[in-house]
């Protein structure tokens, strides 16, 4: 996706290097094939390029094909527990990288939600089992839903074929909102989602700003610009020779609040004063 390899690119930037005068960045996309990733990463190692940097994915299927190349990650959920670093501080091996908030602020997600549209009482849950943080997400919004006196009906999507019906779930249960879990296949495919809520007329809560960009409802989470930025300004340090091992994962604290007025327009929704003033941006 185009902005975050801008990103990436303002990141390596900052520390001395511009793509085609003293660096070159080779793309390689899956493309929503994950069975794809393990071929990419071998090409990758043995072209025996300065560094390999993704997403979680793509992190973890380079770390099973080199234990030398420089790895560098983003991710939403916990470094530690998804197996890429034995700890924040001191990542040790040849990987690091930068986890940003997507996945663990689920209930004041809710909570805006609920604000948004004080009825709401059954929301509906997309979720991607096939990412590796789907289990602790999945985890923390029924936790969330719970404490909030909400119910929450999950439904599974692994990629755009599930989509259709995934909705058509929705629409039966009588959904009163719902929201969208972080992952990659749903981002690059978020036109089709966000045209799927606004036929079937769902509120939707997203995790990042991309997504009211986009035409979305609303959106409340971490920043993946600055999570690639932050990765394009590690990359550049260890090109300058410094080592994974050393380089402890940065924990991107940065928190958007999006909300596009246009959408909930046609939603018949009023969108609080309250809300509208709270937000890091209005989409008009």
């Amino acid at each position: 996706m185009a902005f975050q390899v801008t990103a990436f690119r303002n990141g390596l930037k900052e520390v001395g290097y511009v793509e085609g005068q003293n660096v070159a960045v080779e793309l390689r996309w899956a493309e929503g094939q994950l069975d794809r990733l393990p071929a990419l990463a071998a090409d990758l190692v043995g072209r025996q390029v300065a560094a390999i940097v993704g997403d979680v994915r793509s992190a973890l299927a380079a770390k099973a094909a080199t234990t030398t190349i420089p790895i560098v990650f983003t991710t939403a959920g916990d470094p530690v527990q998804l197996g890429l670093v034995a700890s924040l501080n001191r990542p040790g091996g040849n990987i690091t990288g930068v986890s940003f908030l997507v996945g663990t602020i689920a209930s004041k997600r809710l909570e805006l939600l609920r604000e948004l549209i004080p009825t709401a009482a059954l929301i509906g849950y997309l979720v991607n089992p096939g990412n590796p943080t789907s289990e602790i997400e999945t985890r923390d919004a029924e936790v969330a839903a719970r404490a909030l006196g909400l119910q929450l009906h999950v439904v599974v999507a692994y990629g755009e074929r599930d989509f259709d019906q995934a909705f058509a779930s929705f629409v039966q249960q009588r959904v009163d909102a719902m929201f969208v879990g972080g992952d990659p296949i749903f981002l690059n495919r978020r036109d089709q989602i966000v045209a799927l809520a606004a036929r079937h007329a769902i509120p939707a809560m997203y995790n990042l700003r991309q997504w009211p960009v986009a035409g979305g409802l609303i959106s409340y989470g971490g920043s993946l610009t600055e999570s690639f930025r932050q990765v394009g300004v590690y990359a550049g340090q260890i090109l300058k020779g410094a080592k994974p091992a050393d380089l402890p994962v940065q924990q991107s604290t940065r928190v958007e609040l999006v909300i596009n007025l246009k959408t909930a327009k046609a939603l018949g929704l009023k969108v609080p004063l309250t809300l509208q003033v709270a937000a890091d941006e209005v989409i008009e």
